[in-house]
């Protein structure tokens, strides 16, 4: 009886001396771990930014900005910046057409994307099996912008770099408002945004596209109109908005032979900017991407349309 009672002793002592240690080991993790908002408003824990796999390209370039593209060991297929991103990366595919075995695969403690990615699946199946997955909005404003960085900048410990890239963004925004302070009663010019893959693809797009909040904040009219997301191009449409400048990403304008190609294209020669060759050409991930570089975008978009005459360059390097 005695070495029963005895045992029964020490075996509670043991289990108390584990629930001790369990509970340090809870504290450890819960002090560890750091707490964000994510795009639906809930609190995202994060204990672990030593392998990220990033599932939009303007998060991929934030990453890097903040100084942990060594921990990134992974990126969708609109990751094109820094230049050759892509090459040195394994692709989880695109953003819109994602599966969770290939990302699971890269073994990620952390996945970060838009709020948008697809399929939602995925997103449930990469939680359940433990990946901890921080989903924010793609912002259409500098103050949204601002806002990601900074709580990227928190979620992988470099809210310090995160402050002084902000900061950066900031005196590009004082540059383009002296800018537009000196625009103040002048008529806004109208500019129309052509997505275009070669000549099968071909899209106009609206106000409320990244490019139509780009356009707002530079100043511009979108020639768009009305139209809502990505309407396909005509002929009709083209000469009836009467754009004074197109504006294209690089690729797009490059898929259609430049801008001689581009003028090629039915109705584009009939508007004041077909006459006189007034087109701009952005980088796609730096003019839409909103993200560190997204006010010198801005400000390179403003100089094409306003401060030079015929063909705008910029890739944003």
């Amino acid at each position: 009886m005695q070495i029963i009672r005895s045992n029964l002793c020490k075996a509670w002592i043991l289990s108390v001396f584990i629930f001790f240690l369990f509970g340090i080991f809870l504290c450890v993790v819960v002090a560890a771990s750091i707490e964000v908002t994510d795009a639906d408003d809930k609190t995202v824990a994060i204990t672990s930014s030593e392998r990220i796999v990033s599932l939009n390209g303007s998060t991929t370039e934030i990453l890097f900005a903040l100084g942990v593209g060594e921990n990134v060991v992974g990126c969708d297929a609109s990751s094109t910046y820094p230049k050759d991103v892509k090459k040195k990366l394994p692709s989880v595919g695109y953003q819109y057409g994602l599966n969770a075995e290939g990302i699971l695969s890269l073994k990620p403690t952390l996945v970060i994307g838009r709020d948008d990615v697809k399929p939602p699946q995925v997103v449930e199946q990469l939680r359940m099996a433990g990946v901890t997955v921080l989903l924010l909005k793609e912002p259409r404003s500098f103050k949204d912008a601002k806002q990601r960085l900074l709580t990227i900048g928190k979620a992988v410990g470099c809210e310090k770099k995160a402050k002084e890239l902000t900061k950066i963004l900031e005196t590009d925004i004082k540059k383009l408002k002296k800018k537009l302070t000196s625009r103040k009663g002048k008529p806004k010019l109208k500019a129309l945004f052509l997505y275009l893959r070669g000549t099968q693809t071909t899209l106009v797009l609206g106000k409320d596209t990244a490019l139509g909040a780009m356009f707002e904040i530079v100043g511009v009219e979108n020639a768009a109109g009305n139209i809502k997301g990505n309407k396909p191009m005509t002929a009709e449409a083209v000469i009836a908005a009467q754009p004074d400048v197109y504006v294209l990403f690089t690729t797009g304008l490059e898929s259609v032979g430049g801008v001689d190609g581009l003028l090629k294209l039915s109705g584009l020669a009939l508007t004041p900017a077909g006459k006189k060759r007034r087109v701009v050409a952005l980088d796609g991930q730096y003019l839409s991407g909103f993200g560190p570089r997204c006010g010198r975008a801005a400000l390179d978009l403003f100089r094409g349309i306003y401060e030079v005459e015929g063909h705008f360059v910029a890739t944003g390097e």
